[in-house]
């Protein structure tokens, strides 16, 4: 392929690779950023290499040429990383814990601290941290020798992998393996904040804070009951364009700030971990909804004995509420909205997954904004906290897709098939594990636990509206009982259990795709109380010459020019927006950008071009 890199990519510093604070929804002062160079290793077994092959710039994937190895991993094979970590001992000394975190690492990894392993990790997507608080403790040295074992067996096996396969083409992308998020560290008093899980009721004027408190795993800590002072300050509503820097200034710029309320308190810690709940009210007028053209954003303070950690809410609400007509429509905070969407699927030609810089992701949200859109539908990936929180401040809404998985995809049969059927209105059951690729009950099992795990991690972030659970019967089992646990998990979103087709009659969104045909609601022969989404439409291709990574061209509809295209564009939306008065409530346009074979973007892979307008 014809490498391509973006403007960002472009004349990387390998001093300065992705710095920003990667968890923005909870801030604590005491950040080490651990990208950078680290030395990298492929074996054909499991036993640590006497040598290293050479360095890899994290948190690039080595199939990446911004990683400097632009190599595959194989599924045989096993990729190693070695670097040291430095150690604070007066932190140590004065009883604080340390934290090892890991943004994702894909697939599986093994995690050793001076030739001693740790932890194994399996799940390419979610993130993990370890308290070495005992190791760092013991340590003679100033440091710690930090060794990673990764095996990815890609699209071989049932493991949730989204688009990557190893051998590409079409709407499949390069497979890609090892980190490829931010690694970090902090340092943390003896009882700490794990975390803040906040809900706001805009109707009764109040947010209820679930605040998580544990202890450091310290070899000799005595875990007798305490009783600490508590404090939680919540700021003004604030707007902002401006991102987040690094946490200090967060955390001393919040203090110059007089606090809109506050609630002191003492509190109990026990040796085993809290769960502490307190829930403040706002007056009427200090309440400042969120939406797209106002991202209010509240940030707050809060203080635990030793621990001060910073975060932000918003006031919002999304519901599915009958309009004059009696159609159920999607509602932002009581008011009916047109979630006009697209599709990003977050690849980078020069990162793949991981985008070169964090301006990267502000950019494709803001040049989204500027052609209407008010929502983005984050397709089966799962990104890094920053992308949420810059959707947060700048009023972009998400839907988020599960990560799909399962055994090898039967095109004709979720894909070819289910157009034609989808047509016919034809319904499918989801309980043909052959043909749905989902004959492993550990798959289940792990994906299972993998959705909960994405709703507990994203739940934070304001701008997630919607709860994409299964996408085109990729994997898809078990639709019912998947929406109910998805509800239990959190109730304040929306569902779209089934994207596409194979829909099953739960969740809160009759949800069609429609590439070729003429443009129609299908109807809901389940529950009239659902909303009708367009959750893909469009897709259409054109080729820029000196801005593809090779010849293939994939897509829904070619065109020559650009002229072309916007006119069938245009042609197109035309006809969605016709349907919104019979009832659509929500469109996803295909996609923010070209991706290898599949050049029906907005924006060119390497987003020089604006191929429509």
């Amino acid at each position: 392929m014809k490498q391509l890199y973006t403007p960002w990519g472009e004349n990387l510093s390998q001093e300065n690779i992705l710095q920003e604070y990667p968890r923005p929804a909870l801030v604590r002062d005491s950040y080490i950023n651990l990208n950078g160079l680290w030395d990298y290793a492929f074996t054909k077994d499991r036993e640590r290499p006497s040598r290293f092959d050479g360095t890899i710039l994290v948190p690039f994937s080595p199939e990446t040429i911004l990683s400097g190895v632009n190599r595959q991993l194989q599924p045989e094979e096993f990729l190693w990383y070695r670097r040291t970590i430095p150690l604070d001992h007066h932190k140590l000394a004065a009883g604080m814990g340390l934290h090892l975190h890991f943004g994702a690492v894909d697939q599986s990894v093994e995690v050793y601290l001076d030739g001693v392993q740790i932890v194994r990790h399996h799940g390419g997507y979610l993130p993990f941290y370890l308290d070495i608080t005992s190791q760092a403790t013991l340590a003679e040295k100033n440091c710690l020798e930090l060794t990673l074992c990764v095996k990815d067996v890609s699209d071989t096996s049932y493991y949730a992998r989204g688009k990557q396969k190893l051998h590409r083409g079409g709407m499949y992308y390069t497979a890609q393996s090892g980190i490829w998020q931010t690694v970090w560290m902090e340092y943390v008093p003896k009882e700490y904040v794990s975390s803040v899980h906040t809900i706001t009721n805009i109707d009764e004027g109040n947010i209820s804070f679930e605040i998580n408190m544990e202890r450091v795993d310290s070899i000799d800590r005595q875990f007798d009951a305490i009783s600490v002072p508590f404090s939680l300050d919540i700021l003004p509503p604030t707007m902002t364009d401006a991102p987040m820097a690094v946490p200090v200034d967060v955390l001393d710029s919040m203090t110059l700030h007089p606090a809109l309320c506050s609630k002191t308190d003492m509190l109990t810690i026990t040796d085993a971990a809290l769960c502490y709940r307190v829930q403040i009210n706002l007056s009427p007028e200090q309440q400042s909804l969120w939406t797209p053209d106002t991202p209010y954003l509240y940030p707050y303070r809060l203080r635990i004995g030793e621990d001060y950690v910073a975060g932000y809410f918003a006031m919002r609400s999304f519901t599915k509420e009958q309009d004059e007509e009696g159609i159920y429509r999607i509602c932002l905070n009581h008011k009916p909205i047109f979630m006009r969407g697209v599709l990003d699927q977050g690849y980078w030609p020069e990162g793949l997954m991981t985008p070169p810089r964090d301006e990267a992701f502000v950019f494709d949200i803001k040049e989204m904004k500027k052609l209407g859109y008010n929502m983005i539908r984050k397709h089966i990936k799962i990104e890094p906290q920053r992308f949420y929180y810059h959707c947060d401040r700048l009023g972009m809404i998400v839907w988020q897709d599960m990560v799909n998985g399962g055994e090898s995809y039967k095109d004709w049969y979720v894909t070819y098939m289910a157009t034609a059927k989808s047509l016919l209105g034809i319904k499918s059951r989801d309980t043909n594990a052959k043909l749905l690729s989902r004959l492993n009950a550990e798959g289940k099992v792990e994906w299972e636990t993998e959705m909960l795990s994405t709703i507990e991690l994203l739940k934070e972030h304001p701008c997630i509206s919607t709860w994409v659970i299964f996408n085109e019967g990729w994997g898809q089992f078990e639709t019912n009982r998947m929406v109910s646990l998805a509800r239990e998990a959190d109730s304040t979103r929306l569902i779209d259990a089934t994207s596409g087709w194979y829909d099953q009659g739960c969740g809160d969104m009759n949800s069609f795709h429609n590439y070729f045909f003429k443009m129609k609601i299908p109807k809901d022969s389940y529950d009239n109380t659902r909303v009708a989404v367009l959750s893909e439409f469009g897709g259409y291709s054109l080729a820029i010459e000196n801005h593809c990574t090779d010849d293939g061209l994939y897509g829904y509809g070619t065109y020559k020019t650009k002229e072309e295209l916007q006119k069938a564009f245009e042609k197109r939306e035309a006809q969605v927006q016709a349907l919104i008065p019979q009832g659509l409530c929500a469109s996803v346009y295909t996609q923010v950008s070209d991706i290898e074979d599949e050049v029906n973007g907005i924006f060119t892979y390497d987003r020089k071009v604006q191929k429509i307008h």
